[in-house]
């Protein structure tokens, strides 16, 4: 898709009546020559804007929910795919749709289509619509993808804002000691230096501390400036974010939410792959494909490598720190039962619950500390700033 275009064209067809469209497209000439084929003559062409953002998973749940519903109700799939064209608010989804749509019309398979798009259709989706086109059973492979994707979209918010909260809140406490140190305490330290009074201890801290913030404001910005677009250039890096991922698992807090939510994502798909008559190896490949995680990509090559050696499936989890012992033992009785799928979707159950319930505990429980926190911050810098106020009593019935 990265050589794609998208563009907007308007012209007259063979009987001379006015249209317009959208056509995803490398080169301009490529969108005349498909023109010429509909016996359409283009008189303006221009290229639109493509916007990332554009091809959320949120789109893409809506999207494959609503065919679900129309393949269901019987509408073929070339006619499912032109209406949910004709109905998107978004030009370039609307371009996209009808080219689906074409390209099925022509006899293409409909997960052969999506293929051809891998920055807006991940492995998942292609898994899962072939397997529909196999078994005849599109429909409910759709609604089950959806659903899949809608709980696991849910829980990875629930994650984000339970590790993000801390840390919005460190910030804005950051910012107002800064703020103070930098703005306020200046303009109380020139009063109290106009009574030429000895200051309290903890008044002179906090002076030297504002003085050294007003004086060395410019390279501590920099620095901020610097550390971050290393940080951001960082993550880039799959060397970097390997070792970042590696030590965000181990810590205490943290860990327990991101192994959670990975988790979860890998024995859903594991499950649903299963159940749609999937061999594992080609589930263990699809979630491999589906993880935007360098760590957990490599412990997965791992365990394909074992399996692929004749090493059973709990074996090859043995020498994994991701994947706890519970974990272990539950795949290790699946696979003496034969009942792998059932297994796969307890455990997904399980840790989506379990993370979910830690997510929110955190949260609750943070909240009464990070208020403590930014209290005792700003308590602290209104006491060492009044403090002399109670002295200053003495100090001015020195000066008369």
């Amino acid at each position: 898709m990265n050589n794609r275009r998208l563009w907007q064209w308007n012209g007259v067809d063979d009987q001379g009546i006015p249209c317009q469209g959208l056509s995803w497209a490398a080169e301009r000439a490529e969108v005349i020559q498909h023109l010429y084929e509909r016996n359409i003559w283009p008189l303006k062409l221009k290229r639109r804007a493509v916007s990332r953002q554009q091809w959320s998973l949120t789109s893409k749940i809506h999207i494959i929910r609503q065919l679900a519903t129309l393949l269901q109700a019987g509408v073929a799939l070339p006619q499912g795919l032109t209406m949910l064209a004709e109905q998107h608010a978004r030009p370039q989804w609307q371009a996209l749709l009808n080219e689906l749509a074409r390209q099925v019309t022509q006899g293409v398979p409909f997960s052969d289509a999506l293929n051809a798009w891998p920055e807006v259709f991940p492995p998942l989706f292609i898994a899962l619509i072939r397997t529909g086109e196999i078994t005849g059973k599109l429909d409910e492979c759709c609604q089950r993808l959806a659903l899949q994707q809608e709980e696991q979209l849910a829980l990875q918010k629930k994650v984000v804002k339970a590790l993000r909260y801390p840390g919005i809140i460190m910030v804005m406490a950051v910012l107002v000691t800064v703020g103070m140190a930098g703005f306020v305490l200046p303009e109380f330290a020139a009063i109290y230096h106009a009574f030429n009074a000895p200051l309290p201890a903890l008044t002179q801290g906090v002076m030297a501390f504002s003085a050294f913030i007003t004086g060395h404001a410019h390279l501590l910005l920099a620095g901020c400036l610097v550390t971050l677009a290393v940080v951001i250039r960082c993550q880039k890096n799959q060397r970097w974010q390997w070792h970042e991922q590696r030590i965000l698992l181990r810590t205490p807090v943290m860990g327990a939410l991101i192994r959670g939510q990975r988790l979860s994502q890998i024995y859903t798909i594991l499950a649903m792959t299963q159940q749609a008559g999937l061999p594992l190896m080609h589930g263990l490949e699809t979630v491999m494909h589906t993880l935007a995680s360098p760590f957990w990509q490599q412990m997965l090559e791992r365990i394909m490598q074992r399996i692929s050696e004749g090493a059973p499936f709990w074996k090859a989890l043995e020498d994994e720190s991701g994947f706890t012992p519970l974990c272990r033992q539950l795949i290790y009785t699946a696979e003496e039962t034969g009942s792998m799928d059932l297994i796969l979707a307890r455990l997904a159950r399980w840790h989506t619950g379990q993370t979910q319930e830690y997510a929110d505990s955190l949260s609750s429980s943070l909240e009464p500390l990070m208020m403590l926190v930014i209290g005792a911050i700003v308590g602290t810098l209104v006491i060492a700033m009044y403090l002399p106020v109670f002295q200053m009593g003495d100090a001015m019935s020195g000066v008369n």
